[in-house]
């Protein structure tokens, strides 16, 4: 058996033999345990849309993809922006969880953009604080927002979106938009905000982290921000990396937010995974009901599935071409999330067969509720037959 090790974070998990014998390991040197992986951007919707996904459900589909610790957004009902929705949402977690869950807080009330939160009565029960869905407009209150949040010792992780230069987008300002007439999200929405934000940062001195960046400005601007000592870090997700929008398709499982956007995105975005600009990958996991994902690209709620499929997508497409090792996408993955949320690994750890193949095919693979991928259909090598966390079975391969 194969492990894969990294000297950035102490891995040593305790394995139970027998536990690995009863899920049908057998200890060949054909599986590889690796740590538990960490999302720091996942959408569970509960409370308030379970009908989309639950704690239970969206726990059971993260520990399926290797995954032992998610960080959940606050765009629920009630807005996790109060001490007592944080308990609610805590609850549920408590009851449910089967891995490590840790949620945000929002940064505003009501996620409206219109009035900082209790910051300081949050900061104890919310991993970071994020109105994810919108960007912060006011430049006032993002400011006071990242001072009360480096008093704190809090991160503030933005979804960066300037609202005024959306103009009713709903997919890249590109090629496939103006063939398809498709009214087309620009990339300046983006990386503007995140632009600004950066100058907040230096400023203030607030430790920020940067949701789901898709534009090849973002990442120039980043490492920029990097080189001039700016605590900046940043994420991108999987969809980002491995499709353009010259891929796209007239149906709602192609449709989130930020959009996937042009070739040379995609090639910048994995030069930042390269050179280190890119901390980490997540998977905005964001699942919605199959009527709500049928109305095609304009009219489909934005948001796709991908904390299932996210590791062995990444492993077929990025590791096994050679465009990155398996040791940078455990830092990806595994240490650099960790390491930014403070959130610690422990006896948490799943075991793969990286030889075997699959398709993905979501309603046959899939524990979440949510079925909407761009990659149905897409042929992947690796399967998880067992994940621990804390040292007991949370997931095993039937």
């Amino acid at each position: 058996m194969n492990r894969i090790s990294s000297d950035k974070m102490e891995f040593s998990p305790t394995i139970d033999i027998k536990m690995l014998r009863e899920a049908g390991v057998d200890l060949s040197s054909r599986y590889t345990i690796l740590p538990g992986f960490c999302d720091v951007h996942v959408h569970f919707r509960e409370p308030g849309f379970s009908y989309k996904e639950t704690i239970a459900s969206g726990s059971r589909a993260a520990a399926h993809g290797g995954y032992t610790a998610v960080c959940t957004m606050p765009n629920l009902s009630p807005v996790s922006d109060s001490p007592e929705n944080l308990a609610l949402q805590q609850e549920i977690i408590d009851r449910d969880a089967c891995i490590h869950v840790y949620p945000y807080a929002a940064i505003t009330v009501g996620q409206k953009g219109e009035e900082l939160t209790d910051m300081e009565a949050m900061s104890g029960s919310c991993i970071s604080f994020s109105d994810d869905g919108h960007g912060v407009q006011s430049d006032e209150m993002m400011r006071q927002a990242m001072i009360r949040a480096k008093s704190l010792g809090k991160i503030i992780t933005a979804h960066c979106e300037v609202n005024s230069l959306l103009r009713g987008g709903y997919i890249h300002d590109g090629e496939y938009a103006t063939q398809h007439g498709h009214r087309g999200i620009c990339s300046e929405s983006e990386w503007g905000q995140i632009a600004r934000d950066l100058k907040l940062a230096a400023e203030t001195g607030c430790a920020y982290h940067v949701c789901h960046i898709s534009t090849k400005e973002s990442v120039d601007i980043i490492r920029k921000a990097k080189s001039e000592g700016v605590d900046v870090t940043c994420e991108t997700a999987p969809h980002y990396l491995l499709l353009d929008d010259s891929m796209l398709e007239e149906d709602g499982r192609w449709k989130m937010n930020p959009p996937i956007r042009s070739a040379a995105d995609r090639e910048a975005l994995l030069e930042g995974i390269n050179d280190g600009t890119i901390d980490c990958i997540a998977t905005d996991h964001a699942p919605h009901s199959a009527e709500e994902k049928s109305r095609g690209l304009e009219k489909s709620a934005f948001g796709i599935v991908g904390i299932e499929t996210a590791f062995p997508l990444l492993y077929t497409y990025l590791v096994l071409p050679g465009i990155i090792t398996m040791q940078q996408l455990e830092q990806l993955l595994v240490y650099n999330p960790r390491k930014r949320f403070g959130i610690p690994l422990g006896n948490d750890y799943s075991v793969w067969n990286l030889e075997a193949e699959w398709n993905i095919t979501p309603e046959i693979d899939f524990l979440s509720k949510g079925r909407a991928t761009p990659f149905d259909g897409w042929r992947v090598s690796g399967v998880n037959v067992l994940t621990v966390c804390d040292g007991k079975p949370v997931y095993r391969w039937q």
